[in-house]
């Protein structure tokens, strides 16, 4: 295959979408919808890539910033693809191989139908293929119109075309190979004589035809893979459609998902094999899971690395937390950014953390916050225990060292911090240090008034 670059048209706004964002900048799968098709086209081997942006621009190049074989060109007035194209000339200058033109609301492609359709590109000696598919219904896209021996000679658009020529159900999916130095020619020499009043890149196939050049299809059989996002509908089915293909992967590589529709998983996430995920799962952040887990339902999971053998119960969420082996969490547990957990041990119902590491066997079982702590090996932590770690001005840390048991209802008054071995009994204010094999207790007196409650009636 010879030198491959990439077009990716995203300048409009997208009007249908309702929305103060961009269009191409709405997320599919946890990810703009314009990075979809770039990412195939890299995937099938462009190596260069030239965004076509106009509208919110800032907000894509912010994306792709540091994307080293990302490039842009700015429409500043969307007056169709042709022009758009034309608006990349500049961008590729000097370069002669093909030229990929795909569309940034277009994001289902994949990148083998692309490969395959330069081959074909390659094999046919064409100035032009288009990626095609047929529509039982294929109202509202432009028509292929072809002559004996199967050579497209043009595409007229819906509102262009005859009544004989809407009966065509080939459409054209915007999607394109073409020789670079043939593409920026014919694009120079586009007419806008049309009821849009706009430059067509589809006209290209028309003055190839004319030169004699060779124009071809390629038919995809998945209509899905051509599928444009126009509004919130089709943004939504378009995730529905990512969703099953990365459900299906994980499921293919030993990933028990109890209801698929229901697993809300996003690119780039690694579930190891004979892990269970039930039902209302959302998993994303590039998170990895180890193997044999049980993520139990509606938990979230954002930015993790989790180990093997871990048991994450109802309703628990996480975020950018470090979990070892054998660990259990929950249910309705919240990890919060720097939390790590070593092997074994547990965090129990309605307990969050935060910037903690918690070591080898220990536990927390119920109603409780540690935040900003060192908790060492094989520490029970009671019921209702708070790490107090903010006094309004600054940030203080906790430190229990190993084989501590913490007594229910505990208030840690950070910076402070407990020697092995210590116990600290239930209701007792941690003020200051505590030795090694102690025991810490500080409770106000209590006071009982015989008949007091008599006296009040």
């Amino acid at each position: 295959m010879g030198d491959l670059a990439a077009l990716v048209l995203a300048a409009g706004l997208g009007t249908r979408m309702k929305s103060d964002l961009v269009k191409v900048m709405h997320a599919v799968g946890g990810y703009p919808m314009v990075s979809w098709p770039v990412e195939a086209a890299l995937e099938a081997g462009a190596s260069r890539i030239v965004l076509v942006i106009g509208h919110q621009s800032e907000k894509v190049r912010e994306y792709f910033a540091g994307e080293a074989n990302v490039a842009f060109a700015v429409q500043d007035e969307q007056l169709g693809t042709g022009h758009a194209v034309a608006c990349a000339r500049e961008s590729l200058s000097g370069f002669s191989g093909h030229v990929l033109i795909l569309c940034g609301d277009v994001p289902l492609i994949k990148a083998e139908t692309l490969r395959a359709m330069l081959a074909h590109h390659e094999a046919r000696q064409a100035a032009v293929t288009v990626l095609t598919t047929h529509l039982e219904n294929p109202f509202g896209y432009g028509r292929i119109v072809k002559r004996e021996g199967g050579r497209i000679v043009r595409i007229v658009e819906e509102k262009d075309a005859t009544v004989e020529e809407r009966e065509i159900n080939e459409i054209n999916s915007g999607i394109y190979c073409v020789e670079a130095e043939f593409l920026f020619d014919a694009v120079s020499n586009l007419k806008n004589d049309n009821i849009q009043r706009e430059y067509y890149l589809t006209d290209i196939v028309k003055a190839a035809a004319e030169r004699g050049e060779l124009c071809v299809s390629f038919t995809v059989a998945a209509e899905e893979e051509v599928m444009g996002v126009n509004d919130r509908v089709q943004l939504a089915a378009a995730a529905a459609v990512v969703r099953r293909r990365i459900n299906e992967a994980l499921m293919l590589a030993g990933v028990t998902i109890i209801d698929p529709a229901t697993a809300y998983i996003e690119k780039g996430v690694k579930v190891g094999r004979d892990t269970i995920i039930y039902p209302n799962v959302h998993i994303s952040g590039g998170t990895e899971i180890g193997c044999g887990c049980l993520l139990e339902p509606s938990v979230m999971i954002r930015g993790c690395r989790i180990g093997d053998r871990v048991t994450v119960k109802a309703g628990s969420v996480m975020t950018d937390a470090v979990v070892h082996d054998d660990v259990a969490i929950g249910p309705m547990a919240h990890l919060r950014p720097e939390t790590e957990l070593k092997s074994h041990v547990k965090i129990g119902n309605f307990v969050e953390t935060k910037k903690i590491e918690m070591g080898e066997g220990s536990k927390a079982s119920h109603l409780t916050y540690l935040g900003d702590a060192t908790i060492g090996k094989d520490v029970n932590i009671g019921c209702g225990t708070i790490t107090c770690n903010y006094d309004g001005v600054r940030k203080h840390r906790t430190v229990i060292e190993d084989d501590v048991f913490v007594g229910s209802d505990v208030q840690f008054i950070a910076p402070v911090t407990i020697g092995r071995n210590s116990l600290i009994a239930a209701g007792t204010t941690v003020t200051k240090d505590v030795p090694p094999d102690s025991l810490a207790i500080a409770r106000a007196p209590q006071v009982n008034k015989d008949g007091w409650k008599l006296k009040k009636k």
